[in-house]
């Protein structure tokens, strides 16, 4: 059980938990090694929405499966260019297969635990799946149980009981990322391509999923320090160092929200003052603020997280963005929903990892910065993470940076 972890994401979340920046970026990018997955041409736009009151559904007459599903969204909503929109991008493209599906988009205008749970329950009688983005809908555990014919996809999350322990359940699948790797792949990435040989990440809140990525990152540096003789620095400054939900000091720079973009910049100038060149930014709304500090400088680029965020570094002729850290929602989304559609769902609670191409990194030469070969570097790295033989640390994986090893 884990009482404690449900406990404390509860009392502490009270906004959406999308890491990285809110512009449109392309469904379509995929880490290297990875499937892929491409979401319909055709957009469909989102709607403000109460619970109540259902936007108008992507609707279809053609044969096949024929699901409604609901996707739940935190305020931003499934446009916002990141996390909710990939998963709204997975169910786009089951749609486009089996276009007798329809989805009604709902936002959650609040990103309150409870008024999320009962945003689910309040159209949950209307629906054959619904889809939950983020982990403010961890408490959705009775919902389910009390509706066992509806399907449940729960994002980032495992569902939790009234008291707070965590729970599985056999109408909701539930899927965590390993952030820890794409944030490997993004330390690597960094270490390799800095020319100051300092970097640095930045953060929203030390929820479980950002100090992964921070634990990746600085593992991900210390790997190409090892192997590649080479001495960079990552970066941290002491007063915006993270609290985890132990109450653990994790270091780090934390913006302490993630929709705070004018200390995100202020963090990120404070970030490129110490010399940094590059960083990780993993700090949702917060980190259009580091995007911000990087464009008005010089010589600094950005690596993006979750999703492809190549777009939001334009920079008049320019860009900033290097690459981006991915977290592979939309495949695996798409993926449940077909076995919804044909009978095959089991509930689980799942931990998704490279193993099955759910992390990575943008490599498509038209979408990052990376030299070839720090790519075929961190390909190579990719292949051993894929095995195991790379594990790099996670905040409740027993493993440090500092206690991270490099195999020889």
């Amino acid at each position: 059980m884990k009482k404690w972890f449900s406990v404390a994401l509860a009392a502490l979340m009270t906004v959406s938990l999308a890491a990285c920046g809110s512009n449109p970026a392309p469904a379509e990018s995929v880490p290297a090694a990875t499937q892929e997955a491409a979401a319909p041409e055709e957009s469909v736009p989102a709607e403000d929405v109460a619970e109540s009151a259902p936007a108008e559904s992507v609707a279809a007459n053609a044969e096949g499966a024929a699901l409604k599903i609901a996707i739940v969204s935190s305020p931003s909503g499934v446009d916002d260019g990141s996390f909710n929109e990939d998963n709204y991008n997975g169910i786009l493209s089951f749609i486009e297969k089996n276009p007798a599906s329809t989805v009604n988009p709902v936002k959650e205008p609040t990103g309150d635990t409870a008024a999320a749970v009962q945003a689910v329950a309040d159209i949950v009688a209307d629906y054959d799946a619904i889809v939950c983005c983020g982990f403010q809908f961890a408490g959705i555990a009775q919902v389910a149980q009390d509706n066992p014919d509806v399907k449940f996809i729960l994002v980032d999350s495992f569902p939790s009981d009234a008291e707070g322990n965590e729970v599985e359940v056999d109408n909701i699948y539930a899927m965590q990322f390993a952030e820890q790797e794409s944030g490997f792949f993004a330390g690597m990435a960094a270490a390799l391509e800095t020319a100051s040989n300092k970097v640095a990440s930045v953060h929203g809140i030390a929820y479980p999923s950002n100090v992964n990525y921070q634990y990746g990152f600085e593992c991900g540096v210390k790997y190409i320090n090892e192997t590649e003789g080479k001495s960079v620095e990552v970066v941290e400054i002491a007063s915006y160092a993270g609290t985890d939900v132990t109450n653990a000091n994790v270091g780090g720079n934390y913006v302490n929200s993630f929709s705070d973009e004018a200390t995100g910049k202020v963090v990120g100038n404070a970030l490129i003052g110490e010399g940094c060149d590059i960083i990780f930014v993993a700090a949702g709304a917060s980190g259009n603020g580091v995007f911000t500090a990087a464009k008005e400088a010089d010589g600094v680029k950005v690596i993006g997280c979750d999703v492809d965020q190549y777009d939001d570094g334009a920079n008049g002729d320019a860009n900033v963005v290097l690459t981006s850290g991915l977290k592979v929602m939309h495949s695996n989304v798409e993926r449940v929903l077909g076995e919804i559609a044909d009978g095959s769902f089991k509930g689980a609670n799942v931990v998704l990892t490279a193993e099955t191409d759910s992390t990575g990194y943008v490599s498509a030469s038209d979408r990052c910065q990376l030299s070839a070969d720090t790519i075929a570097k961190i390909d190579e790295a990719y292949a051993k993470v894929k095995s195991g033989e790379i594990v790099p640390a996670a905040n409740f994986n027993g493993i440090t940076p500092e206690s991270f090893e490099v195999a020889k």
